[in-house]
This record gives structure tokens, sequence and C-alpha cells, in this order.
């Protein structure tokens, strides 16, 4: 199994429309795509771009609030009422080797393989396992359309 590129970083935060101002005032960020729902993983999603000196794309954070009382991000929030960084998301080409591969290792998965922000399949490691990070696994998107 090989590890591909770093797709995101997961930043949980109480107010999207608060972060993206934050991200686009402070650090020249572009929208990618608009907040969007994710009922069934708890959450509201946006991402947006940083960019880099040359004024290529840079790097990519989703922005992650909570959808309603039940959303796993609450707990996080809980702990880190500001927000913060919540996840490292790393991408493979197949999402079903790379869970044979990290079973194999003995690393704990969290829950069942699903279709995450990107529409494609993933999956998230416990961070005990991972070096105190929680990691999500992505399957590499077949077309980079913007998210």
């Amino acid at each position: 199994m090989k590890l591909g590129r770093l797709n995101h970083i997961g930043v949980a935060t109480p107010s999207i429309a608060k972060s993206i101002a934050h991200y686009r005032d402070t650090m020249g960020a572009t929208v990618i795509t608009e907040p969007f729902d994710l009922p069934e993983q708890g959450v509201k999603v946006c991402f947006v771009d940083t960019p880099t000196a040359s004024g290529m794309n840079g790097t990519q954070i989703e922005l992650i609030e909570p959808y309603n009382e039940s959303s796993p991000i609450n707990g996080f929030l809980a702990k880190n009422p500001a927000g913060g960084q919540h996840h490292l998301c790393f991408e493979v080409e197949d999402i079903d080797a790379a869970r044979a591969h990290f079973e194999g290792l003995g690393k704990r998965i969290l829950g069942p393989t699903r279709i995450g922000a990107h529409g494609t399949p993933i999956f998230f490691l416990h961070p005990k396992d991972m070096m105190g990070q929680l990691t999500e696994i992505m399957e590499t998107p077949k077309v980079d359309g913007g998210h």
C-alpha cells in the first residue's frame, strides 16, 4: 500500500462563515466550495484553498461545523471552543487495500468505510494509533473538480 498526497487538513469550527472570513482576510484563501451539509456524518462542510507565493493552488482546508446536536464534532468543540485542527487527510489509490493494510498493522479503524465530502470512499484511523492525530484515509478522487 502506498500513501498518496496530503489532500486536506480538517479544521473544526463553531462557525464556517466566521472561519471563511478569517482565512480569506488573514491568509488570502479562496472558497473552493460553498458550505454544504453532510447530515450522514453530522457536519456542515466548506473547502478553502490557501494560496502559495507563486500563485498556484496551495493547501486545502476543510472547515467542519456541527450539523446538529448529535454531531461528532460537538465533543471536539466542547474541548476546543474556538475550534482547531481536527484531522489530516491522505489519499490512497485503493481504499479497500488501504483498509486491509492498516488492519493488518493492528491500527484501529473508526467505523465503516463511507463516502466523504469529496464524494469518494473514506475511513478514519484512531488517533491513539497515529501518534495522537485523527487521520482520514480517502480514495483519490478520479477528477479533481474543486472538492
